[in-house]
């Protein structure tokens, strides 16, 4: 190989750099083949989705070309009058596993996946990276009487919350009433729930009532769902807020008669405190063991018998169980106070609104595991009521009027996750929002309503034995 001389200062000759892409000349055939074995495949894969309508479809077809469409004709109409045979004998179990389930499917592909991209991308719940846009995916859809439950895998990066601040603006986008996020099992789903029609339109009558109440599900009215509302009083206190009108005589009176087997065979004592002059409650004082209202010191000498009450009942369980259990001679008491800011804050003698917070700490801090529990009603949230809240497990939100007092009431974030108490008309008294301790989602309840004369009743079937308050 000749050597080259290189003389310095001199340039080296360097050959091009070749930058051309190298050119692959794919045969047309080959091609054609490509295209026809992906439509293949799409076509299989929307043929296993869609069983539900290739399945019957694919029958049809083989029925008619092997015996004919009269055959066909009569195949339906005897399928036909198998349903109507089913809906006719047992209409739960048609409607579970025979219609609602058809109805699903149906609305996932007309309602909800024609316009899921769009209503993703509208309501911010889509995302773009790199070039490639992601869509959350459409899951299942449960259909029943009132409306859909539609589960939906989340994209990296989201959480229940986001979606449950754009669920109203989804259920305006698929043309329905009403619509809420619920945190799903697994920890990427999140079930959204619709409402096609509103179950607690109309009032709710009042609910039977148990011999022996069930203090774990007590039955106080009707779900969003369309399910009985059942709240757990067992290890729990309450507090219920709500403006005025906003229906907090139907949760006071549907809790008392949710009660009234129990009071009637004495496992349940009934202590009732009325500030406002008894008004509102004297109507049920045969079933109450104590009755206080008007005099701030008697109510706050109640208050602290309870506190001694609670006190020799939790020396006498120390060391045996954890747990009170009611019996006749040891009876569940509960404290049910009309009015709570008018204890709290309304009182003007400022000893007696020390003992009435010292004795109503204590009984709210101590009394859940001894059997002594606390149901408190208030109108104004921003009242000196608010110390107490983190110590009432269980909430419930009636009408308010402003935004901020939802949180107030129901818990930081509360109104995000969709309890719109300051959304609620004036015309629908009884509607409100139940917030437990360690449940994210808020539960949208109508609360049965009792007129006069189903309170008379229920005092006349169900008076306390001996006699009416002390």
């Amino acid at each position: 190989m000749p050597l080259i001389n290189v003389i310095p200062g001199d340039k080296i000759p360097t050959a091009p750099l070749n930058v051309r892409v190298p050119m692959w000349r794919v045969p047309g055939w080959l091609m054609l083949l490509v295209w026809i074995g992906r439509g293949l495949a799409r076509v299989v894969v929307l043929a296993v989705r869609y069983w539900w309508l290739t399945v019957p479809a694919g029958l049809a077809v083989w029925v008619r070309a092997e015996y004919g469409t009269v055959v066909l004709v009569a195949a339906v109409l005897v399928l036909t009058g198998g349903c109507v045979t089913w809906w006719q004998l047992h209409p739960a179990s048609w409607l579970r596993f025979g219609w609602y389930p058809l109805v699903g499917r149906w609305r996932r592909v007309w309602v909800y996946r024609r316009r899921w991209a769009s209503a993703m991308a509208t309501c911010g719940l889509a995302t773009v990276f790199d070039g490639d846009r992601y869509i959350p995916r459409l899951g299942k859809v449960r259909s029943d009487s009132f409306g859909d439950e539609v589960t939906v895998r989340l994209l990296p990066g989201q959480i229940p919350d986001d979606w449950a601040t754009a669920a109203p603006r989804l259920a305006y986008t698929f043309r329905l009433r009403d619509g809420r996020a619920y945190a799903a099992a697994k920890p990427d789903r999140v079930t959204l729930r619709f409402l096609r029609r509103d179950p607690l339109a109309a009032l709710v009558a009042p609910l039977p009532v148990a011999g022996v109440p069930d203090f774990t599900a007590l039955p106080l009215g009707i779900r969003e769902d369309g399910d009985v509302y059942q709240l757990r009083l067992t290890g729990s206190q309450l507090l219920i807020a709500g403006a005025t009108n906003s229906g907090k005589g139907s949760v006071i009176w549907s809790l008392i008669r949710a009660l009234a087997g129990g009071i009637r065979s004495g496992l349940v004592e009934l202590w009732v405190f009325d500030p406002k002059g008894g008004m509102e409650l004297a109507a049920g004082t045969p079933l109450f063991a104590r009755f206080a209202y008007e005099d701030p010191d008697r109510m706050a000498g109640v208050l602290e018998e309870a506190v001694k009450r609670m006190r020799h009942r939790a020396a006498r369980l120390r060391g045996t169980s954890r747990q009170h259990v009611p019996t006749p001679a040891d009876p569940l008491i509960v404290i049910l106070i009309d009015e709570l800011a008018a204890l709290t804050a309304y009182i003007t003698d400022r000893k007696v609104k020390e003992r009435i917070k010292e004795a109503l700490g204590l009984l709210l801090s101590q009394g859940r595991a001894v059997g002594v529990h606390v149901i408190a009603a208030l109108q104004d949230p921003r009242k000196e009521v608010l110390p107490f809240r983190n110590l009432f497990p269980t909430r419930i939100g009636l009408r308010l009027v402003e935004k901020e007092e939802v949180d107030m009431v129901l818990g930081d974030g509360a109104r995000d996750r969709g309890a719109l108490c300051d959304q609620i008309p004036e015309t629908a008294p009884g509607i409100g929002y139940v917030a437990l301790d360690g449940v994210r989602e808020p539960v949208r309840v109508r609360f049965s309503y009792l007129t006069d004369h189903d309170i008379t009743q229920l005092v006349r079937d169900y008076a306390r034995p001996g006699g009416g308050a002390l």
